[in-house]
């Protein structure tokens, strides 16, 4: 039986403690700073960003952002809702891909969409000066161009393949992160999500193992760009106390085979995922929800076939291949 919070033994504390550190947790992190919380972010790999951070920076937020208003784009929440539940609109593959979407969790994402973008601006990120588009995304909507551009620039961190530009939304966020006080253990990843009592009390924190990352030619473990903020330790285990409140921003779970295959059968080991090897989205955050009592649901969009949701390697003796 678990012991009670207070005679837990915690190695760190915080008011929030958030585990992952890309699109998600960093806003999450900053919002809860700016609450006026304590926040520490618990991130598997060496450095923050996730996926996020190797992504192409494409950014898909409507509903009437500054941006659409500068270009003349008409655009409203209710016009996103409805893009994004409404079985008759069909996409250019020929599919009404939006009929399984969660219409409160649809409508919750239109109401915050132009809040968002202009919490992104706020928070440092750069989009390019171009009108948005529909361009590098994917079930975005038709009703209105939402899709907003981020840009690579110089001294964003040698761990970019290829430049991306995941790093112009990524980079920023953690900037305004670090300086409002967020701190972050990195290299450490999420075990489970630790309860009072057994099974039926209140979330009270997390335990974390130690993760170090030597990929192949490098002799140590690898670093982080940034070191201010960063908790230095390489304990093998680290107990984090919550004192108000545990997110699970993890990413994903395509990266675990068993995982997926409970959505479909046929998402066995031969097919891989973007962002491997630097990012796994490993379940981690679905599978310790689910032991304290989480449910998932959804699980017929995992299994739409539109645009490249299912796609097989096409490139032979290449263990990860990327989109570019």
């Amino acid at each position: 039986m678990a012991q009670a919070a207070t005679e837990q033994s915690w190695d760190l504390e915080a008011d929030v403690v958030i585990i992952g550190s890309g699109a998600a947790g960093l806003p999450a992190a900053i919002k809860a700073a700016d609450a006026g919380a304590s926040v520490i972010v618990v991130e598997a790999n060496y450095d923050i960003g996730g996926h996020a951070i190797i992504s192409g920076g494409n950014v898909p937020l409507g509903g009437g952002t500054s941006a659409q208003k500068k270009y003349g784009i008409q655009d409203s929440p209710d016009t996103v809702f409805s893009d994004l539940t409404d079985w008759t609109i069909v996409q250019p593959n020929g599919w009404p891909d939006y009929r399984y979407n969660d219409r409160a969790v649809m409508r919750a994402f239109a109401d915050h969409c132009a809040p968002t973008f202009e919490f992104l601006l706020e928070n440092g990120v750069k989009f390019k000066d171009i009108p948005p588009d529909n361009q590098g995304g994917h079930n975005i909507g038709n009703s209105a161009p939402r899709e907003n551009h981020a840009f690579w620039t110089k001294g964003a961190g040698p761990e970019s393949p290829n430049n991306r530009a995941g790093t112009g939304v990524i980079r920023p966020l953690e900037n305004s992160a670090r300086a409002k006080g967020v701190r972050f253990l990195l290299s450490y990843k999420m075990a489970s999500i630790n309860r009072e009592g057994d099974k039926t009390g209140r979330v009270v924190g997390i335990t974390a193992q130690y993760n170090p990352r030597i990929m192949p030619g490098q002799a140590a473990p690898l670093k982080s760009f940034r070191s201010d903020g960063n908790i230095e330790s390489t304990k093998p285990e680290m107990k984090i106390r919550a004192k108000r409140a545990v997110i699970v921003a993890t990413g994903g779970m395509t990266s675990n085979v068993n995982f997926r295959r409970m959505f479909d059968p046929r998402l066995t080991d031969v097919l891989t995922v973007a962002g491997e090897p630097y990012s796994y989205q490993d379940a981690s955050g679905e599978l310790a929800a689910t032991a304290i009592g989480a449910s998932l649901w959804g699980f017929a969009n995992q299994t739409l076939e539109n645009g490249d949701n299912i796609r097989t390697q096409r490139v032979l003796a290449s263990k990860w291949n990327y989109m570019t």
